[in-house]
């Protein structure tokens, strides 16, 4: 899948492609199983803390492979890289897509590391997003700071700069889910007005569903999800009546996984 070219398609018609996160074969089973019911292409992404849980090559392998045994139209992407070797080491194992996370750095050293990194991947064919702001509150389980809202000036110029091919921006948006969250969307169209490549909504699983579709209507074309997937996954081990066999549990997670993810695909195709 181009997926440089399937965001810049997604945006032109106002759709989003959902990037749902997995760490094992079960929930991407289910992401996958959930996939198949709809036509709009997704990114199966896959976080530096699932690389060191599942191995990079191991749940790589597993992605390609429950891609290759479907019809779906999907890629995997890595998500928050901001190891540059990792990020290199994926696009050498077959990654179509990497996200360079220097949200935390200064803006001067976050356009350097970008502009190197787009250069690299482009010559391998590979979608290049970055992040301007900080999306602050929980990433991976851990907390990561607090929140710093992009500069529509500054996007603008990171991505002059950078040659970058998608931009996450935080507008209210963090991670984690935490109650209360909401999106400013007079930032949000600022933003979307000043630039021409497709912008990305990082944690989304703590927004209501008509604000994801409003924020599809103004040019968000790729938006992430992972906290009510592995929430959903985890409730029902935990419920789970089954305590001898695990792959029964764990089957009752990927049912739920399913129903999560197709619920938001449901709002990600605008019909």
């Amino acid at each position: 899948m181009d997926v440089k070219n399937e965001l810049n398609k997604a945006r032109q018609n106002r759709y989003a492609i959902g990037a749902f996160n997995t760490s094992n074969l079960e929930v991407t089973k289910a992401i996958v199983c959930a996939a198949a019911k709809f036509d709009i292409p997704i990114l199966i992404a896959t976080t530096p803390s699932a690389i060191e849980y599942a191995g990079l090559k191991t749940i790589f392998d597993i992605v390609r492979d429950e891609i290759a045994n479907s019809k779906i139209k999907a890629a995997i992407h890595l998500d928050h890289g901001k190891d540059f070797n990792q990020i290199k080491e994926a696009i050498e194992v077959g990654y179509k897509s990497v996200m360079f996370d220097g949200s935390k750095l200064s803006f001067d050293e976050n356009v350097h590391l970008t502009e190197r990194l787009v250069e690299y991947a482009h010559r391998h064919d590979v979608c290049v997003e970055a992040e301007v702001g900080v999306i602050g509150h929980e990433e991976g389980g851990k907390v990561s700071g607090k929140s710093e809202k992009s500069a529509p000036d500054q996007v603008k110029k990171f991505i002059e700069l950078t040659g970058v091919d998608s931009i996450a921006v935080s507008v209210g948006n963090e991670h984690g889910a935490p109650k209360g969250e909401s999106l400013d969307f007079k930032l949000l169209k600022s933003i979307a007005d000043v630039i021409d490549i497709p912008l990305v909504l990082h944690g989304a699983s703590g927004l209501k569903f008509h604000d994801l579709s409003e924020a599809i209507d103004v040019g968000v074309a790729k938006i992430n999800i992972d906290t009510n997937i592995r929430h959903a996954f985890l409730h029902e081990i935990e419920t789970s009546k089954e305590k001898n066999d695990y792959r029964v549990p764990f089957a009752e997670g990927m049912e739920e996984v399913e129903k999560v993810v197709s619920k938001y695909l449901e709002i990600f195709s605008n019909v």
